[in-house]
């Protein structure tokens, strides 16, 4: 039986990743230039097809793919006389794999259903790293019917592919799973800038801390520089994670409430960002805190 034709904007670090998992695998791709130059150019020296619109992108699919930074960029190449919309072909599926904000997905959902096809969510855990490997956690929703059409390409990108349910359901979880991890990360991380205030040892609090309850792959992510100097563990923008914990709070006012916890974390991650600190890891929130303790934060 043929693969589908894939088509794929958003070429990114993981997008990228995406894009040479799917041509190891046979798929024909077709894509056009976001932002990454660089990553478009290696992908199109494989074999991708690289067109000048993301109308011409759904012209050549069965399947478009969406692997990008903000609901304002999805929506940016989803509509228009030359979005992805306007060329869908009927029955074509649209999947977007970036955190986007579920009332954004729904709506665009009920505008490609218009033009014919399906809209899935299904954003992303893990790493490029895993991606390259088809070992990616996807967390999709939608219609199951589509979801079960696209399933055999999804499990050749990901280790553990999940339907979640409506569309929506996959950006709420995200949302949800990031908002919590977010929290416990800036806790570590001011956790360790409290220990130098109270001139305790950031080594010995870690672990007393690890070996109780309280013990987690984020408390380990954020020790590995608050402790050993290593951003890399959690390899995770400021200003990226900033964006989701906002989307949270944003997905909380839409069902008409307000989170009671968030806007300590997005204060603070928005406040790093302002500084200049967007670019920098999560884990590196740590020197946020203790420049804030010490007076010395800029």
């Amino acid at each position: 039986m043929s693969k589908p034709n894939i088509g794929f904007i958003g070429l990114g670090l993981m997008g990228a990743a995406m894009v040479n998992r799917l041509l190891d695998q046979g798929y024909s791709v077709t894509l056009m230039a976001n932002r990454s130059r660089p990553n478009v150019d290696a992908v199109v020296a494989r074999g991708a097809t690289e067109v000048s619109t993301a109308r011409d992108v759904a012209a050549a699919s069965d399947i478009v793919m969406l692997c990008m930074d903000t609901s304002a960029s999805v929506e940016g190449r989803m509509r228009g006389q030359d979005g992805v919309i306007a060329g869908l072909q009927s029955n074509a599926v649209v999947i977007d794999f970036g955190t986007s904000l579920p009332a954004s997905t729904r709506a665009l959902g009920a505008e490609v259903a218009q033009a014919g096809g399906d809209y899935l969510d299904a954003p992303l855990g893990r790493t490029p790293a895993h991606a390259l490997d088809g070992l990616l956690n996807i967390m999709a929703a939608g219609d199951k019917a589509a979801f079960d059409k696209v399933k055999p390409v999804l499990e050749d990108l990901g280790e553990n592919v999940f339907h979640l349910g409506a569309l929506g359901a996959g950006h709420t979880i995200k949302l949800i799973n990031n908002f919590f991890g977010m929290t416990v990360a800036n806790a570590m991380a001011e956790a360790f800038a409290m220990a130098d205030v109270a001139e305790v040892d950031r080594a010995s609090l870690y672990n007393v801390m690890s070996a109780g309850p309280l013990h987690s792959g984020m408390m380990d992510f954020v020790k590995a520089y608050g402790v050993d100097g290593d951003p890399s563990m959690l390899a995770f923008a400021i200003k990226n994670a900033a964006k989701d914990v906002g989307y949270y709070s944003q997905m909380a006012k839409d069902a008409g409430v307000a989170s009671q916890i968030a806007p300590g974390p997005l204060g603070a991650m928005t406040a790093a960002v302002a500084e200049g600190h967007g670019d920098d890891m999560v884990s590196q929130m740590v020197d946020f805190y203790a420049g804030k303790f010490s007076g010395t934060a800029t």
